[in-house]
């Protein structure tokens, strides 16, 4: 009975001691739609994150109620439903909570904030403190940044324009402002000199840009790296799966079951918007030429060279685009053409009819590209261009 008594007592004395350290994959410092987004996100991406928000509750004032991200939308949507009975920190609050690997912390104070490794050390004013191994700054009080005593520039939005190629390298979009279709860049995340802290413009607040660092900060993390190490593609893939749009196509929402394929094309910069009154159109119905392609298809395959020499028409067929596919990646022309015939209308949604001798839609493109020989797996360097 002793011994059992005492084994207990062990483990309690042991949990209470541990229980004034906590240890996270990402810390997230705010209250606002940055912040929510950030941590979100990162938590969604498998990593345990902690939030500290240095007020009672979160502050959604400027919150996009013409949501472009699945999780944003998600977000609206439970609220909503929740809110008919709730205030909407209350609403928030039983949404965050149904969302594993997130620990909220509310109006938190600290006495000690600094570097610990390549990481972070929190001592909060409660007495307990916390280990984390990537920051977010999206405070938007400037508490954060007088304790870390350190000078840095926060993200900021770029119009969305194809005079260069960081487009490729984009983790978020959005329409802001006079400024239009615009885009974040990975690179524009990651701080020179301080590793595993990445910083949100408390001016500009979008859940997109929260979602796009909390996902840059989940990748380090996870992956046990440091964010000046971070893996455009997996980050960009990663926010994809949640239905983040990284290219801002006004007419192509991530409700269109071919939506994921036109956002890989789009970053590959095969196919590019129509910058037209503020926007950016994809334009899925309309016909593909070949002068639109040539370029782009020359720059990621090599033998497109030798294709494009043959081929003289001002437009693309179903049946030119098979056989471009078919000759830069390699693949057998007529086991090709049967699954594409085959997916056509079943996997791939497409209304119209096969018939390689029509001209072929940017949509139709969009999808065979990216099933075939997907240009967006080939790697770019930080300025967005070509690296093979």
């Amino acid at each position: 009975m002793k011994w059992g008594f005492f084994s207990a007592l062990l483990v309690i004395v042991c949990f209470a001691s541990n229980a004034q350290t906590i240890k996270t994959g990402v810390l997230v410092v705010g209250n606002d739609i940055n912040a929510l987004g950030a941590g979100v996100q990162s938590a969604k991406s498998g990593v345990n994150t902690t939030m500290l928000l240095t007020e009672a509750g979160f502050n959604l004032q400027e919150l996009n109620t013409n949501a472009s991200s699945g999780l944003e939308r998600d977000f609206l949507k439970a609220t909503k439903k929740i809110s008919q009975h709730f205030n909407v920190n209350d609403a928030l609050k039983l949404w965050t909570d149904s969302i594993k690997n997130l620990t909220i912390t509310k109006s938190a104070s600290w006495t000690k904030f600094k570097r610990s490794g390549s990481g972070w050390l929190v001592e909060l004013k409660d007495g307990r403190t916390i280990k984390a191994k990537v920051l977010v700054d999206a405070d938007k009080s400037g508490k954060l940044k007088e304790a870390l005593q350190l000078q840095y520039t926060a993200a900021q939005w770029q119009q969305l324009n194809y005079d260069d190629n960081l487009y490729r390298t984009s983790i978020s979009s959005c329409y802001n402002g006079d400024k239009g279709p615009s885009i974040l860049s990975l690179y524009q995340f990651l701080i020179p000199g301080q590793d595993n802290l990445i910083a949100l413009n408390a001016a500009q607040q979008h859940f997109s840009a929260g979602q796009a660092a909390g996902a840059t900060a989940a990748y380090a993390a996870f992956f046990n790296k440091k964010t000046s190490e971070s893996g455009l593609k997996n980050i960009q893939g990663e926010l994809i799966n949640f239905k983040l749009s990284l290219i801002p196509f006004n007419d192509v929402t991530d409700l269109d079951s071919n939506w994921k394929a036109i956002q890989f094309t789009g970053l590959s910069g095969v196919l590019k918007a129509e910058l037209k009154d503020g926007k950016a159109f994809f334009n899925p119905e309309s016909k593909v030429s070949s002068q639109e392609i040539r370029q782009p298809f020359k720059d990621y395959f090599y033998k497109a060279q030798i294709w494009f020499d043959d081929y003289k028409s001002e437009q693309m067929t179903l049946g030119s685009t098979l056989s471009l596919i078919c000759y830069t990646g390699g693949k057998k022309p007529e086991t090709t053409k049967a699954e594409v015939l085959k997916n056509w209308n079943k996997l791939y949604g497409f209304k119209s009819s096969f018939d390689e001798k029509r001209m072929i839609t940017r949509r139709e493109f969009a999808v065979l590209l990216n099933s075939y020989n997907n240009p967006f797996n080939v790697n770019v360097d930080r300025t967005g261009r070509i690296a093979r």
